[in-house]
């Protein structure tokens, strides 16, 4: 479980590897949520939205890794998909709700809570965040610590 996750946006892999030692606040523009696993959430989020199993996204290695310090016991950045990060930014309120729900179930269904209501905050504005790259060549981020 990561204590801070935050979302950002790049414009490549390089720029967003170079603030894996102190995270891209004040960089990039930021989201900022904090205790839960990111990396899963963000496999389990791309299955809801495409239908492709949790573990094909693991087998393919999504998402993927762009910079790791302490080869995990450190902060990380990771790259979302181009698959999650258009069905972010094409999702409506209706489709995000859905999957927070379903997210939030699997995530019980595993003895580990989640609030609905912070789900919904933390996919509306990733998807927000998405929305607003669509165009621009950028990616979506997350470095976690």
């Amino acid at each position: 479980m990561s204590i801070i996750v935050n979302f950002f946006v790049a414009p490549d892999h390089e720029a967003a590897a170079a603030v894996v030692g102190h995270g891209p606040e004040g960089v990039f523009e930021t989201l900022v949520f904090g205790n839960f696993d990111a990396s899963e959430a963000m496999i389990e989020w791309e299955s809801i939205f495409t239908g492709r199993s949790f573990e094909e996204l693991v087998d393919a290695d999504e998402p993927v890794v762009i910079a790791d310090l302490d080869d995990g016991d450190g902060p990380t950045v990771f790259v979302a998909s181009e698959a999650l990060r258009h069905a972010l930014a094409a999702a409506d309120g209706v489709s995000l709700a859905e999957v927070c729900k379903l997210w939030v179930h699997g995530l019980a269904a595993e003895g580990e809570e989640f609030d609905l209501e912070i789900a919904i905050e933390i996919l509306g504005d990733l998807a927000r965040l998405a929305r607003g790259i669509d165009g621009r060549g950028d990616s979506l981020y997350c470095w976690t610590a």
